[in-house]
This record gives structure tokens, C-alpha cells and sequence, in this order.
């Protein structure tokens, strides 16, 4: 089992789970996060610390396809150690769903 990161993070990207994470498997798009699931330890420390609830073990029916989507961005993404304010609008995003198709975007992030 490992964790993964879903489309309720995307344009929320909130960082709390970065910060509690003692593998830094985080890493950063323009809008979102994901965890690389070679990396993940399934702690599990980080899934109550996402204030948007995207955080969910790869174990859930239809979490498949959100392993593979984590696995393929961290390879392209900045890894992120540490905690980030989270976006001015992240609130208004959260919660808000079928946000992959018209909301992600592809670009990394900074990292730090």
C-alpha cells in the first residue's frame, strides 16, 4: 500500500501533508501535488494533515489510476520539503470536483 494524491488537490495545493511527511516524497506542479509511491513509507501521517481530503490510500476502489498519475509526475515534478502557503483561492477550490480535465496543469512547480 502507499499514499496518493488525487484531483481534490488541484488548485487547492494545500502543503500541510509536505511538512509531516519524514520521507519528503511530496512533489510540486503549478497547481497540485503528488507522492511518488517508490518513495512513500505508507505512514500514513500526511492523509489527515490535507485540509482538502486528497490524500487517499492506493487500496480504495479506483485509486489505480491515481497511483500511476502520482508515479508519472513525481519523475517530472520538483520534490517540495517543506511547508508553502497555500494559493490566495484555495478555499474557494476546495471541495469543488471534476477538476482534472479543465483545471490541472502539467508545469512543475518551484520546489524548495
Amino acid at each position: 500500500m502507499t499514499y496518493v494524491v488525487t484531483e481534490a488537490c488541484i488548485k487547492c495545493k494545500y502543503t500541510d501533508c509536505v511538512e509531516v511527511c519524514p520521507v519528503d516524497c511530496f512533489y510540486e506542479g503549478e497547481n497540485m501535488l503528488v507522492i511518488n509511491p517508490d518513495e512513500c513509507i505508507d505512514c500514513g501521517v500526511c492523509e489527515p494533515e490535507c485540509p482538502a481530503e486528497a490524500i487517499l490510500p492506493d487500496t480504495e476502489d479506483g485509486m489505480e489510476k491515481w497511483a500511476s498519475f502520482n508515479r508519472d509526475y513525481a519523475s517530472q515534478w520538483p520534490n517540495l520539503t517543506r511547508k508553502l502557503d497555500a494559493p490566495p483561492d484555495a478555499d474557494e477550490w476546495k471541495g469543488v470536483a471534476d477538476k482534472l480535465d479543465k483545471h490541472f496543469s502539467p508545469n512543475p512547480g518551484k520546489g524548495v
